[in-house]
């Protein structure tokens, strides 16, 4: 990364990868213009109107090679920048240029591009999700049995195991995918609606034909790989659409970020952390410091997307009518970077995950350290069994464990709690029957059972069904 002179979006530099930077290039935009500006040509001439084949093929020949220097000059001087576009256009192809653009307004090219690269994007999305999910999968299987201290309100609560608690952050993920599906399902494009959406332009070129003018959309549609376009619309497709769709990126950057969250409490107790390079350095200052920084970055993109996803939600309110231009810039701006980020946060994500360290010593010394507490109520129901009372039992215990409390928070000693239960007359059980309770894989529940269920039945289906998503190499992050 060098230096320059100009600002660069840290999305570009630093953290998107490649394929999602491509997406929403310049090239891209505007390949799809032409894309869209040669679907049109071709259907208006299969519907009859006077457009040659010669000059469809004129338009296909030069889809990809933009004079970007004439669209530049053109749009200095028109001030707008789809017909500076079509200008260079028919500057490469003079015998087309009478017929570019014809019968349509600004919002044919734009809109319907912008709907074509939010799908790309989703699916690109969509494998991403689907490549976390992959890798998560293995780590809970691998842990599904390990006992490990759960926390509810981040107070010591029963037991869970390692790998189900990796199943909850893959139940967010799995919702976030579904959500994924549905929009990429019911994304349609705006068609070819014509200035305030009525179709008048359109009308009067074919003589009054209305079913040419529905025809004219359904060709377009199947060129560019959709099925359906919008029933109705103003000038402009809903902005609706665009905050649907950034409310679907938010929710994927709300899953991120709770698991980055836990990640970074994780590895505060030194129970399971992320990886950590061998010449990485945590701290400038303290070289001790392995600070949890990709979980970190997960968590600043993610606020980013989150509140973001909040600017087409203000433009979808603040329309009047049919179109005003206030939505334009903003949406230059916020949703590409909601993508980016998104496609970002993804590849630290499955980074992290590949390479989750267990300290599973750690996690036993803690749970260790709560577990007396935690067995109390089967000590208990043992007592009673042995003729105890149960209203006796319970006060005794309430009272031995808030001791026992009180010796490891206030003069640091080790939970004592079976100890004192052993030295008391009432329960009349001996430290070796007391000790047999203290086995952590009694208190995990159906975790194992749960995690393997989730795994075969939500899991297994969305591997099988994109098994294209899991070729290529792991994730390279930037930095």
């Amino acid at each position: 990364m060098g230096q320059t002179n100009r600002y660069e979006s840290p999305l570009s530099s630093r953290y998107a990868s490649d394929e999602m930077l491509y997406l929403f290039s310049a090239d891209k935009k505007f390949t799809t213009w032409r894309r869209l500006w040669v679907a049109l040509a071709r259907a208006e001439m299969e519907l009859g109107l006077p457009v040659t084949a010669g000059q469809v093929a004129e338009l296909e020949s030069h889809i990809n090679d933009i004079n970007y220097d004439v669209a530049a000059v053109e749009e200095k001087k028109l001030r707008h920048d789809v017909m500076a576009h079509v200008h260079a256009y028919g500057a490469q192809c003079p015998k087309a240029m009478p017929i570019i653009h014809l019968g349509a307004t600004s919002c044919y090219v734009g809109d319907n591009t912008d709907v074509i690269l939010m799908r790309e994007g989703l699916l690109l999305i969509r494998n991403k999700l689907v490549r976390v999910l992959h890798t998560l999968s293995a780590f809970a299987d691998k842990y599904k049995a390990l006992p490990t201290l759960g926390f509810t309100h981040f107070q010591p609560a029963q037991l869970v195991t390692v790998g189900k608690r990796a199943s909850l952050w893959m139940n967010d993920l799995l919702m976030d995918l579904e959500e994924v599906e549905y929009r990429i399902s019911t994304l349609k494009l705006l068609g070819s609606k014509g200035t305030t959406g009525t179709q008048a332009s359109f009308l009067e070129l074919f003589d009054g034909d209305h079913e040419k003018v529905k025809l004219l959309e359904e060709k377009i549609a199947k060129e560019m790989g959709f099925t359906a376009v919008a029933p109705v619309s103003g000038q402009t497709y809903s902005r609706k659409m665009d905050a649907n769709v950034l409310a679907t990126l938010s929710g994927i950057a709300q899953s991120a970020s709770k698991f980055a969250t836990d990640m970074r409490l994780l590895c505060h107790l030194k129970e399971v952390e992320e990886p950590f390079e061998k010449n990485q350095i945590g701290s400038s200052a303290m070289p001790y410091k392995r600070n949890p920084m990709r979980c970190e970055r997960i968590c600043s993109l993610a606020r980013y997307v989150m509140v973001d996803a909040q600017n087409p939600a203000i433009t979808s309110a603040t329309q009047w009518f049919e179109r005003t231009l206030d939505d334009s810039a903003n949406k230059r701006i916020s949703i590409p970077e909601a993508f980016l980020a998104v496609d970002a946060i993804l590849n630290i994500y499955e980074n992290v995950c590949a390479g989750l360290v267990v300290h599973e010593k750690v996690i036993r010394r803690h749970i260790m350290e709560e577990l007396p507490f935690m067995a109390s109520e089967n000590i208990m129901m043992d007592a009673v069994k042995r003729g105890g009372d149960r209203q006796q039992l319970h006060e005794r215990i309430r009272v031995l464990s808030q001791e026992a409390g009180k010796n490891v928070k206030d003069l640091g000693l080790t939970n004592n709690l079976i100890d004192l239960i052993a030295e008391d007359p009432l329960f009349n059980m001996s430290r070796e029957e007391l000790t047999a309770h203290l086995e952590p894989e009694r208190y995990i529940g159906r975790c194992p059972e749960q995690v393997t269920e989730f795994l075969q039945q939500e899991i297994a289906p969305v591997l099988a069904k994109y098994p294209e998503a899991l070729q290529g190499s792991d994730v390279e992050l930037k930095v």
